[in-house]
């Protein structure tokens, strides 16, 4: 069946991983880079069980829903996926993924949604991306001569992933994720690494001196740079890191790495502190407004990307909340403690809980600078360490906030929460999805109050959500 081709094919739906929808006769088919209300000729591609892939060969007609896409990687590479699609259209499907999720994986109807936030930035808003060096580029038309050769730069590229594929890097030119200097940075750093004829990574091999690029920035326009190497070539690593300071002297922190493993992972290795500051500033007023706060963020720190839209994430959840001054908080899946210290002047005490331990003695050292004195951090594994003698040794919560990785919380974290029976959950997601199962979970003895929808990405599927859970009232 792979092959055929189906004509006259109306998109009807836009899809929660950023591929559309299309239905042919029963059977789901997903299709990347086009609109609902595209009319296309669909070539199957992949025949799954419940559903069917296929890509968009030829346009009958194109929806009103449409904007031309601004960047010229649009179609390979594997972000920004809705960048064809106009952002209140985004906003509108964005909304419509977390009802669906809710009433579909939830199973609960009517459930009170108020409009998503959109983000003050659509382009430009991201604080932190990573970049991959390769010897296997991603050709397309524009890298090949008219004979056919590949251009100067060789198989060399400095990128992103191309979907699916673990060795191929799309090289990039221009990205309209963080602000400049980023795209001059890398740029920079991956004609010099040419120049000096270093060698890019080849992930089937395991072998290339030059594997990764990151890049973070604050709001101020501070700039932090990690270099990851494949080895401790001294005297190249130097070279390198030297040259990028003196072509870009806003750089203020930067380090380096040395990972000789068969994955990218860095988390577990050393991060080299070469020169400059050890940690990038972010203020961030904290939510009774009485004062700022400033965090420290380090090269492993977690800290959302999209900063500007997470000072409204934090304030809605506050909101949702509503603090009365007297509760004991649980703050699960805290990272560098951001919402603890945002929330710690509006309530009693905030007991933090992280897996990273990097991240709680950063939570902790964030919460000293700042003079807040009611938080408690702990590291471990929450469907470890949320047992009945932690209950009973720092207080059992008020108001639990939980803010899990896209897997969502684990079943023995839900099942913790339960026990602890606070008056009020918040939980903030970045996938819809998993939420909804976890609501589905607790529904038994919580009702889902209200949601608030917040777009932290612009241009891309992936929406947060905000859920505000109520215990329900014991039946007399």
């Amino acid at each position: 069946m792979t092959n055929t081709i189906f004509e006259h094919i109306e998109i009807l739906d836009a899809g929660s991983e950023g591929k559309a929808i299309a239905k042919i006769g029963d059977l789901v088919i997903f299709v990347p880079f086009v609109v609902p209300g595209d009319v296309v000729d669909i070539q199957l591609i992949r025949k799954k069980k419940s559903y069917l892939e296929g890509k968009a060969i030829k346009f009958h007609s194109y929806s009103e829903k449409r904007q031309d896409a601004f960047c010229e990687h649009f179609g390979t590479c594997g972000g920004c996926r809705w960048q064809n699609m106009k952002y209140e259209e985004q906003l509108f499907y964005k909304q419509k993924q977390v009802k669906d999720a809710i009433q579909r994986i939830g199973k609960i109807e009517n459930a009170l949604i108020h409009p998503i936030l959109q983000s003050p930035e659509s382009i430009y808003y991201r604080n932190k991306l990573e970049y991959s060096f390769s010897n296997h580029r991603w050709l397309t038309s524009g890298d090949k001569s008219e004979g056919g050769r590949v251009d100067d730069q060789g198989m060399n590229a400095l990128g992103f992933h191309i979907p699916l594929l673990f060795d191929k890097i799309l090289d990039i030119n221009h990205c309209y994720l963080q602000a400049d200097p980023s795209n001059e940075i890398r740029l920079e750093a991956r004609k010099y690494a040419l120049e000096q004829n270093f060698s890019f990574y080849d992930a089937r091999t395991w072998k290339g001196f030059m594997r990764n690029l990151l890049i973070r920035t604050s709001l101020s326009g501070e700039v932090m740079v990690i270099l990851v190497f494949q080895s401790d070539e001294r005297e190249d690593i130097t070279m390198f890191l030297d040259h990028l300071l003196s072509k870009f002297p806003q750089i203020l922190s930067l380090y380096y790495v040395i990972n000789g493993k068969k994955n990218d992972v860095i988390t577990d290795l050393p991060f080299i502190h070469y020169k400059g500051e050890a940690y990038l500033k972010e203020m961030m007023t904290t939510f009774n407004k009485e004062k700022e706060v400033e965090f420290h963020i380090r090269p492993a720190s977690f800290f959302q990307t999209n900063t500007r839209q997470a000072f409204t994430l934090y304030h809605k959840a506050g909101e949702a909340a509503g603090f009365r001054g007297d509760e004991t908080v649980y703050d699960i899946y805290c990272g560098i403690g951001t919402i603890s210290s945002y929330i710690a002047g509006s309530v009693k005490k905030v007991i933090g809980i992280e897996s990273v331990s990097s991240a709680v003695e950063d939570a902790r050292e964030n919460a000293l600078r700042n003079g807040i004195t009611n938080t408690s951090f702990f590291a471990g594994e929450a469907e470890k360490l949320l047992t009945a003698e932690f209950f009973a040794q720092h207080g059992k919560p008020d108001v639990i906030i939980t803010d899990p990785p896209r897997a969502g919380m684990h079943e023995k974290v839900v099942k913790a929460i339960l026990q602890a029976a606070p008056q009020k959950i918040v939980y903030m997601s970045c996938n819809p999805a998993t939420q909804a199962r976890d609501l589905f979970l607790m529904k038994e003895q919580y009702d889902l109050v209200e949601c608030q929808p917040v777009d932290m990405f612009p241009h891309t599927q992936h929406v947060e959500n905000i859920a505000l859970l109520a215990r329900k009232s014991p039946v007399t």
